[in-house]
Protein backbone atom coordinates (compact mmCIF):
# COMPACT_ATOMS: atom_id res chain seq x y z
CA UNK A 1 0.00 0.00 0.00
CA UNK A 2 1.19 3.36 -0.83
CA UNK A 3 0.06 6.96 -0.52
CA UNK A 4 -3.02 8.27 0.64
CA UNK A 5 -3.24 6.91 4.42
CA UNK A 6 -0.04 6.05 4.97
CA UNK A 7 1.29 9.35 4.30
CA UNK A 8 -1.49 11.03 6.21
CA UNK A 9 0.25 8.92 8.91
CA UNK A 10 3.72 10.05 7.77
CA UNK A 11 4.67 6.83 6.55
CA UNK A 12 4.80 7.20 3.03
CA UNK A 13 7.11 9.79 3.43
CA UNK A 14 10.25 9.06 5.92
CA UNK A 15 11.81 11.97 5.32
CA UNK A 16 10.66 14.31 7.77
CA UNK A 17 11.34 14.37 11.36
CA UNK A 18 8.97 15.68 14.26
CA UNK A 19 10.61 16.79 17.71
CA UNK A 20 9.62 19.37 20.05
CA UNK A 21 9.76 22.81 19.60
CA UNK A 22 13.13 24.99 21.09
CA UNK A 23 12.62 28.47 22.12
CA UNK A 24 15.87 28.78 19.24
CA UNK A 25 13.07 27.68 16.64
CA UNK A 26 11.40 31.19 17.08
CA UNK A 27 12.30 32.97 13.95
CA UNK A 28 11.36 30.03 11.51
CA UNK A 29 7.76 29.21 13.35
CA UNK A 30 7.24 32.88 12.37
CA UNK A 31 8.76 32.58 8.67
CA UNK A 32 6.44 29.61 8.11
CA UNK A 33 3.04 30.73 10.17
CA UNK A 34 3.75 34.24 7.84
CA UNK A 35 3.61 31.75 4.93
CA UNK A 36 0.56 29.96 5.56
CA UNK A 37 -1.82 32.93 7.29
CA UNK A 38 -2.96 35.76 5.86
CA UNK A 39 -2.04 37.69 9.82
CA UNK A 40 1.27 36.47 10.49
CA UNK A 41 2.60 35.97 14.14
CA UNK A 42 6.08 37.29 14.52
CA UNK A 43 9.30 36.12 16.00
CA UNK A 44 8.60 37.75 19.68
CA UNK A 45 4.74 36.10 19.75
CA UNK A 46 6.36 32.66 19.41
CA UNK A 47 9.28 33.09 21.59
CA UNK A 48 6.39 34.40 24.25
CA UNK A 49 4.14 31.13 24.25
CA UNK A 50 7.07 28.89 23.73
CA UNK A 51 8.22 30.04 26.87
CA UNK A 52 4.55 29.78 28.58
CA UNK A 53 4.48 26.42 30.82
CA UNK A 54 0.95 26.03 29.09
CA UNK A 55 2.12 25.66 25.48
CA UNK A 56 2.96 22.42 23.69
CA UNK A 57 4.80 22.66 20.35
CA UNK A 58 5.86 19.89 17.87
CA UNK A 59 7.98 20.53 14.74
CA UNK A 60 8.45 18.86 11.65
CA UNK A 61 11.95 19.36 9.69
CA UNK A 62 13.38 18.52 7.03
CA UNK A 63 17.05 17.97 7.65
CA UNK A 64 18.06 21.13 10.03
CA UNK A 65 14.72 22.54 7.67
CA UNK A 66 11.74 23.52 9.82
CA UNK A 67 8.56 22.73 7.41
CA UNK A 68 5.59 22.56 10.00
CA UNK A 69 4.53 23.04 13.49
CA UNK A 70 1.83 22.60 15.95
CA UNK A 71 1.29 24.76 18.32
CA UNK A 72 -1.06 24.14 21.78
CA UNK A 73 -2.20 25.66 24.62
CA UNK A 74 -4.25 24.57 27.82
CA UNK A 75 -4.83 23.36 31.30
CA UNK A 76 -5.93 19.51 31.72
CA UNK A 77 -8.26 18.05 30.96
CA UNK A 78 -8.36 20.88 27.79
CA UNK A 79 -6.38 21.72 24.95
CA UNK A 80 -6.68 24.58 22.38
CA UNK A 81 -4.37 23.85 19.12
CA UNK A 82 -3.73 27.34 18.83
CA UNK A 83 -2.06 26.81 15.19
CA UNK A 84 -1.00 24.40 12.45
CA UNK A 85 0.71 25.34 9.58
CA UNK A 86 2.93 23.40 6.79
CA UNK A 87 5.47 24.65 4.23
CA UNK A 88 3.83 25.23 1.05
CA UNK A 89 6.05 22.98 -1.02
CA UNK A 90 5.41 20.07 1.58
CA UNK A 91 1.29 20.30 2.21
CA UNK A 92 -0.84 17.17 0.79
CA UNK A 93 2.09 14.62 2.60
CA UNK A 94 0.53 13.90 5.77
CA UNK A 95 2.94 15.95 7.83
CA UNK A 96 -0.41 18.31 9.74
CA UNK A 97 -1.40 14.79 10.33
CA UNK A 98 1.70 13.17 12.06
CA UNK A 99 2.11 16.67 13.85
CA UNK A 100 -2.01 16.45 14.90
CA UNK A 101 -1.52 12.55 15.71
CA UNK A 102 2.15 12.85 17.76
CA UNK A 103 0.68 16.25 19.57
CA UNK A 104 -2.17 13.77 20.69
CA UNK A 105 -0.37 10.63 21.99
CA UNK A 106 1.73 13.05 23.98
CA UNK A 107 -1.43 15.41 25.33
CA UNK A 108 -2.45 11.78 26.26
CA UNK A 109 -0.18 10.75 28.49
CA UNK A 110 0.08 13.97 30.13
CA UNK A 111 -3.71 13.93 31.06
CA UNK A 112 -5.63 15.89 28.05
CA UNK A 113 -8.40 14.45 27.12
CA UNK A 114 -10.52 17.08 25.14
CA UNK A 115 -8.60 19.09 22.13
CA UNK A 116 -10.60 22.33 20.80
CA UNK A 117 -9.83 24.33 17.49
CA UNK A 118 -10.94 27.42 15.65
CA UNK A 119 -10.71 27.24 11.85
CA UNK A 120 -11.77 29.42 9.34
CA UNK A 121 -15.11 28.46 7.34
CA UNK A 122 -13.20 28.76 3.72
CA UNK A 123 -10.20 27.05 5.09
CA UNK A 124 -11.32 23.52 3.02
CA UNK A 125 -7.11 21.96 3.28
CA UNK A 126 -7.76 22.53 7.18
CA UNK A 127 -10.96 21.51 7.83
CA UNK A 128 -9.81 18.38 5.64
CA UNK A 129 -7.62 17.94 7.42
CA UNK A 130 -9.08 17.96 11.46
CA UNK A 131 -12.00 15.66 9.81
CA UNK A 132 -9.47 13.35 9.17
CA UNK A 133 -8.37 13.71 12.34
CA UNK A 134 -11.61 13.11 14.30
CA UNK A 135 -12.81 16.49 14.88
CA UNK A 136 -16.27 17.16 14.63
CA UNK A 137 -17.96 20.76 14.51
CA UNK A 138 -19.68 22.08 17.61
CA UNK A 139 -20.52 25.54 17.11
CA UNK A 140 -19.64 28.23 14.62
CA UNK A 141 -18.48 32.33 15.36
CA UNK A 142 -19.86 34.47 13.10
CA UNK A 143 -17.76 36.95 11.88
CA UNK A 144 -14.73 35.82 13.77
CA UNK A 145 -11.89 36.44 10.88
CA UNK A 146 -11.42 38.85 8.49
CA UNK A 147 -10.84 38.02 4.71
CA UNK A 148 -8.36 39.78 2.82
CA UNK A 149 -10.60 42.59 1.59
CA UNK A 150 -12.10 43.10 5.32
CA UNK A 151 -15.13 40.95 5.18
CA UNK A 152 -16.25 39.18 8.38
CA UNK A 153 -15.87 35.04 7.90
CA UNK A 154 -17.19 33.01 10.87
CA UNK A 155 -14.69 30.58 12.36
CA UNK A 156 -15.74 26.57 13.13
CA UNK A 157 -15.37 25.29 16.39
CA UNK A 158 -13.78 22.06 16.44
CA UNK A 159 -13.53 19.40 18.64
CA UNK A 160 -11.96 16.13 19.64
CA UNK A 161 -12.29 13.95 22.60
CA UNK A 162 -8.81 11.69 22.75
CA UNK A 163 -8.70 9.89 25.75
Amino acid sequence: MSGGFLDFLGLGRPDASLRAAVPGDAEALAALHAGAFRIGWDAAEFERLLANRLTRALVATEGEKLIGFILLSGVAPEIEILSVAVSKHRQGRGIGGRLIASAFGTLAAEGFTTVFLEVEEGNAPAIHLYGRCGFTQIGRRTGYYRDKTGHPVAALVMRRDIA
